[in-house]
């Protein structure tokens, strides 16, 4: 972790157990790390080690089984609904695998979207939007609906989606999964330019170890347990 930096994001002994009937299934356990505000951070690990269920506890979609979370020293589990989702839509910044766009609309009204959900007036929100378009570069495509766009773009949209409610924490499961290595290199380089430019602090999960090595730090979910690891360390 960076000398002199706040902690942003505290993870303290956090437990996640699913249970369906008689049988549980524990995902992992006692996991504890901290992310320094303004870090890049990936999360590494197998199908199935439990990557997306930390990333939703993090962002309050799910709660632990026992442990606890902390962002800028707000504990995550004493929120309320009503409160856990104003936390979202105010200090979380989302971007999953699959975009997520609602097809009916453009992509100028899909990034908007979440500043019309604060109550923002749609012209002063589609401003906006119109802003983060032009950051990701595709201040052409704003018109063009889901459907339209390629793989890449997509996720270009749901980045600027993410980044326009200007988020503390940047939260990635797997955003480059379903694209090729061409396209995920231009979404990941994007995603790394943004994070710098509007200081952010992001926590990726990945597959892809190239991308893996270009953040801050690499911290790896195995069998259950999640550990450091050096990112020069990571295989090729």
């Amino acid at each position: 972790m960076h000398l002199n930096s706040d902690v942003l994001l505290r993870v303290e002994g956090l437990k996640k157990v699913f249970r369906s009937g008689t049988s549980e299934l524990q995902v992992f356990e006692n996991l504890s790390f901290q992310v320094a505000q303004g870090e890049m951070v990936a999360i590494v690990g197998e199908s199935g080690a439990g990557k997306s269920t930390l990333l939703h506890i993090v962002g309050t979609l799910d709660g632990p089984t026992a442990g606890d979370v902390y962002c800028a020293s707000l504990r995550l589990s004493s929120l309320s609904e009503d409160r856990a989702a104003q936390f979202r839509n105010h200090e979380i910044g989302f971007m999953w695998q699959f975009h997520y766009l609602l097809p009916e609309f453009t992509a100028l009204e899909n990034v908007a979207m979440p500043l019309l959900v604060r109550g923002f007036f749609r012209q002063a929100a589609e401003k906006q939007a119109s802003e983060w378009l032009r950051a990701v570069g595709l201040a052409e495509r704003a018109q063009h609906r889901s459907g339209e766009l390629s793989g890449g773009e997509q996720q270009r949209v749901a980045l600027a989606r993410a980044l326009i409610t200007q988020p503390k924490l940047l939260l990635a499961d797997e955003p480059t999964g379903d694209l090729d290595s061409h396209t995920a290199d231009g979404v990941f380089a994007l995603l790394a330019r943004l994070h710098r430019d509007c200081q952010l602090t992001s926590l990726i999960a990945t597959h892809n170890f190239a991308f893996a090595r270009r953040c801050d730090r690499v911290l790896r979910l195995q069998n259950g347990r999640i550990a450091e690891v050096a990112p020069e360390g990571l295989p090729a």
